[in-house]
């Protein structure tokens, strides 16, 4: 079982620069090597970082506690400072990886631009993280559809299936070009960040299900998670949203029941039904 874990995610915009170089396009105007990229997702490699936002948490005991969240961006240092930074981070701590769609874009695109970058990466080799198939590096949307990409649901459908709040209203990944361009990045670094806490929450029902949690295991994540959120809620309001949007949720009726929960203003994890 692994001593720490980081759940992280990054956020991209097109690579204009490298599309132009790659298509003889250079000395062409923005708006015209956007144009020539089309409308359709762009190849992994034609991806610039605009952050990463990661979740740090150890082990202690029974439970998991959370140490570190953030997303640092573009707006505050370069792309290879935040890779540089991210990848030494996963150098000293060797820790297991958790991703939600990691293996088919985050660590592939994170190895590219390591590489456009001329970034050192030896804590990836550190572990087998680029192993689809190893505990080393878990893609949740991977391992809960099992591998099966017609039965693949996006983050905010399993976490509202599962009575967690899901995405935050206002941006989706779709609008992080957008708000890069109009300099609204600190946004989009928020946004990355409630994406990564819904990750581990996430992660936290599996490890649960696999039997490395027990009930009160998870009960004592999650409170530490509420905790580390409130202490935090001056600079990361965006997160306090996410106890906020819970507590409203908690509040309604279950559809299935007809009951409302009691959260007592907490974080509600239901228990688990009778048989």
């Amino acid at each position: 079982m692994p001593a720490s874990v980081i759940v992280w995610d990054i956020e991209t915009v097109p690579d204009l620069r490298g599309f132009a170089a790659a298509n003889a396009l250079m000395g062409r105007p923005d708006d015209e090597v956007r144009a020539e990229m089309g409308e359709k997702f762009p190849k992994l490699i034609y991806h610039s970082i605009v952050c990463i936002g990661a979740l740090v948490a150890q082990r202690q005991d029974e439970c998991w506690a959370v140490t570190a969240v953030g997303a640092p961006h573009i707006g505050e240092r370069s792309e290879k400072e935040i890779i540089s930074a991210f990848v030494n981070r996963i150098a000293d701590l060797t820790p297991q990886l958790v991703t939600f769609n990691g293996v088919a874009f985050d660590l592939p695109v994170l190895r590219y631009r390591a590489m456009v970058c001329g970034v050192a990466a030896p804590g990836l080799a550190a572990r087998p993280y680029f192993n689809r198939y190893s505990e080393d590096a878990i893609d949740l949307c991977d391992v809960l559809s099992s591998f099966s990409s017609q039965n693949k649901p996006s983050l905010h459908e399993l976490c509202r299936v599962m009575g967690l709040p899901g995405k935050t209203e206002g941006i989706s990944g779709a609008d992080v070009e957008r708000y890069c361009r109009e300099g609204r990045i600190a946004e989009v670094a928020a946004y990355c960040e409630t994406d990564v806490v819904n990750t581990y929450r996430v992660w936290l029902r599996y490890e649960l299900f696999r039997g490395r949690l027990t009930e009160n295991g998870l009960r004592a994540s999650e409170a530490n998670l509420r905790d580390y959120i409130r202490s935090r809620s001056d600079a990361k309001p965006h997160l306090a949203s996410v106890l906020v949007e819970e507590q409203k949720r908690a509040l309604e009726p279950d559809a299935r029941t007809g009951v409302q929960s009691e959260s007592d203003g907490e974080i509600f994890i239901p228990d688990t039904p009778g048989v």
